[in-house]
C-alpha cells in the first residue's frame, strides 16, 4: 500500500490543513485577544507545529516514491525563498517565541 494509500495519513493531512486554516482565519483577530486568548493561541499554534513537524517526519521516513516526491517538492518550493524544511520550523518556532516573550511583557 502507498504512503497517500493509507487513510489514517488521508485523515491526518486533511485535519492538519483544517485545523492550520482555521487557526490562521482566527490568528486574524489575534490582536484583539485579551491576554488569555493569545497565551491559548500560541499554545495551539505550538501544538499544530508539532504535529505538522511529526507528519513531515513520516514523509521523510517513507520508502515510498510519492512520499519522498512530496519531500521533494516541499524543499523545492522552500528553497525558492531560500528556507529549508528545518529553517521553516525554526522561524515559525521563533515567532511563538517572540509572541510569548512580548505576553510576558504586558503581565
Amino acid at each position: 500500500m502507498g504512503f497517500f494509500d493509507s487513510d489514517i495519513v488521508q485523515q491526518e493531512a486533511k485535519q492538519l490543513f483544517e485545523d492550520y486554516q482555521g487557526l490562521i482565519k482566527l490568528g486574524n483577530s489575534y490582536g484583539k485577544f485579551d491576554r488569555e486568548g493569545k497565551k491559548l493561541f500560541i499554545e495551539q499554534m505550538e501544538a499544530m507545529m508539532e504535529r505538522y513537524r511529526v507528519f513531515m517526519k513520516r514523509f521523510e521516513l517513507s520508502e515510498d516514491f510519492m512520499a519522498q516526491m512530496t519531500m521533494e517538492q516541499l524543499k523545492t518550493q522552500l528553497g525558492q525563498f531560500g528556507v529549508t524544511p528545518q529553517q521553516m520550523f525554526d522561524q515559525m518556532n521563533s515567532t511563538l517565541e517572540r509572541m510569548k516573550a512580548e505576553l510576558d511583557r504586558q503581565n
